[in-house]
């Protein structure tokens, strides 16, 4: 597997790759290369008076790409120009990614109205699966809020078919996952399933499958508002990762603001890991 880690050389994209024990969780689940990224935004010039950015830029990545190639990944940098969340993007299927990692440190409610952090459009925009690692919010020295990223997988699911897309990556994360909570949120505003389609079944088949791989697996149905009653469960069961689908019905449809994958990357306590819909040809 390929992971392209995305760094804007912050003290938050630090604490990510230089964890060892998140690099160590990577391999578990069958990451072997590392695409290391930063983008240099349109609007920073190299010149601009008091700022060594390639210097800062080159020392940085020397460090990170050390770190990473001595915990065993092959690593490639890339640095490019112009908007974080689309260069992202095309790298990840320039190199055909199977996963893109980006720090985040979280942000206040009132912060999270205002759109524009790398995380927030990726989470919108991501062409292939993204874990967004939580980080401390102090300002110096920060470190990941929660080093193990799938040793305790919370899995939401309205049983769609990106819903069941996502719950295939187990596939993987199955190597480093010995805990899951599996849940659905009934809510009024989706249509309802078919008469004789159980929640509960189909919730237990899902466990049946995770447990033969070892995991220890519990099943869970709410009712309410589905982004809520998942942060609710985050809260109570203190997964190391939540994992949703994003349905993405049409390109218009993820633009709108307020989806419920978009607010569980914004407002979730922890790692979030969000698997997008297949791509189309």
């Amino acid at each position: 597997m390929r992971a392209l880690c995305a760094t804007d050389l912050s003290a938050a994209s630090e604490a990510t790759i230089e964890n060892e024990t998140c690099l160590e969780c990577l391999g578990r689940i069958g990451v072997t290369s590392i695409h290391l990224v930063t983008v240099v935004p349109s609007n920073v010039h190299a010149g601009m008076p008091g700022m060594d950015f390639a210097g800062r830029r080159e020392r940085a990545l020397d460090r990170y790409r050390g770190v990473i190639e001595d915990a065993g990944f092959d690593v490639e940098t890339h640095v490019v120009r112009g908007t974080p969340y689309r260069r992202i993007n095309g790298i990840a299927e320039t190199v055909h990614a199977d996963l893109t990692v980006v720090g985040s440190r979280g942000k206040s409610p009132l912060e999270n109205r205002v759109i524009g952090s790398t995380a927030r459009n990726l989470a919108r925009t991501t062409v292939v699966p993204l874990l967004v690692n939580r980080i401390e919010r102090e300002d110096d020295d920060p470190d990941v809020l929660r080093e193990h990223l799938f040793r305790r997988l919370l899995y939401a699911t309205d049983f769609s078919e990106n819903a069941d897309r996502a719950f295939e990556a187990f596939s993987y994360l199955r190597h480093a996952t010995r805990e899951a909570t599996l849940l659905h949120v009934e809510t009024p505003k989706d249509p309802a399933l078919p008469a004789d389609d159980d929640p509960d079944a189909r919730l237990a088949a899902l466990a049946t499958r995770l447990e033969e791989w070892g995991i220890e697996t519990r099943t869970e149905i709410r009712r309410g508002d589905p982004a809520d009653e998942i942060l609710a469960a985050e809260a109570e069961y203190e997964p190391t990762t939540t994992l949703v689908g994003s349905r993405g019905r049409s390109k218009l449809r993820r633009l709108l603001l307020g989806s419920v994958s978009e607010d569980i990357v914004a407002r979730a306590n922890g790692n979030v890991m969000l698997v997008p819909p297949d791509r189309v040809a």
